[in-house]
């Protein structure tokens, strides 16, 4: 095929100039000898182009090139040539990491190619596991049911973010990946010596992520026995700084028990935390800050609810922001609030 022949001294520039004007023929790799490159390209360059390389050795030739591979850039590349054109578009490209499994969310619509989906993310992500979301987070151990679609079956695994290690198995358990930005913020205003409540711990991604770089206590509270599991093999794992209590039942009990005056409380169970927010508050000594997260579809409603439960006693509202969508209008809101 037609190639440009240069000088090697020369390559770089010659090779600028042709790029510049469209010339090479990037489906091929580019070769070279000891004291010669071999540009592919599209066509004979115009007078003018050899007029403008007047100067550098260049010779038009008829040589072998090999193929140049393109690589996918998104999941959907590998699905070009598998599913319509028309569906691709269609297919949501948003999917959630967890260390070495991927889940993914399909449309019902796509339920014929949710194999081959699942094949296309694991070439893409190069991670070990894909499932597809099948039913919405229900009951109160907050889990959903899960479909494997391809790569192994094995929903155990250890997610990292900002130095923290997280274990948890996408089965059995609740974590979300895009709260990273979000617990790191939280974990960013606590002091030294502080008593932290995580009232729906989870398996305990706050708490690591705070304890790792704060001298704190952490009571750190879920209903599922399997976060508890989870969050006690995190603190194993994880190089601590402060320590974190791991107890296991319905917080309301737990926190009535224990009688604790908190510095800080964490409250991120959006769906259900506004009937927890009485207990929240009572636990909260004064100029103790609250962190409350609820679907919402303004600000207005959780900051309201603050206000109006907390009475009393004043409400300092510190910051108030989106945390990420739900769904069209409504948002995973977060406020900050000091309740003296």
């Amino acid at each position: 095929m037609l190639g440009l022949k240069v000088s090697k001294n020369n390559a770089d520039e010659i090779r600028r100039t042709l790029l510049k004007n469209s010339l090479i023929d990037l489906g091929w790799k580019i070769k070279t000898s000891d004291e010669h490159v071999y540009i592919p390209i599209n066509k004979v360059p115009s007078e003018d182009l050899i007029k403008e390389l007047d100067g550098f050795e260049i010779e038009v030739v008829d040589t072998d090139f090999k193929i140049h591979k393109k690589h996918p850039k998104s999941f959907k590349d590998y699905l070009k040539n598998t599913v319509e054109a028309d569906k691709v578009d269609e297919i949501k490209n948003s999917f959630d990491i967890m260390g070495d499994v991927v889940v993914l969310e399909i449309p019902d619509e796509f339920e014929a190619e949710r194999f081959l989906i699942g094949e296309a993310a694991l070439k893409f992500t190069k991670r070990k596991a894909i499932y597809r979301k099948t039913s919405e987070i229900k009951g109160v151990i907050r889990t959903r049911e899960l479909e494997h679609i391809a790569g192994e079956d094995v929903s155990e695994t250890v997610h990292k973010e900002f130095g923290s290690r997280i274990m948890l198995d996408v089965r059995r358990v609740y974590f979300s990946p895009r709260l990273a930005t979000e617990r790191r913020r939280v974990a960013e205003q606590v002091e030294d010596g502080e008593l932290i409540i995580d009232m729906f711990a989870g398996v305990g991604p706050f708490p690591v992520t705070i304890a790792k770089d704060h001298d704190v206590k952490i009571y750190a509270v879920d209903i599922n026995p399997a976060a508890h599991h989870y969050i006690k093999r995190n603190i194993e794992i994880n190089k601590l700084k402060g320590e974190i209590i791991p107890i296991l039942g319905d917080v309301k009990t737990v926190l009535n028990d224990l009688n604790l005056s908190a510095d800080r409380i964490i409250m991120n169970l959006p769906g259900t935390a506004c009937d927890f927010l009485s207990t929240a508050i009572n636990s909260l000594k004064s100029g103790g800050v609250l962190h409350y997260y609820e679907f919402a579809s303004d600000y207005k409603v959780p900051v309201e609810r603050i206000v109006e439960t907390a009475k009393p006693r004043n409400v300092e509202i510190l910051n108030v922001r989106k945390v990420k969508s739900r769904s069209p209008g409504v948002w995973h809101m977060a406020v900050d609030a000091k309740i003296d």
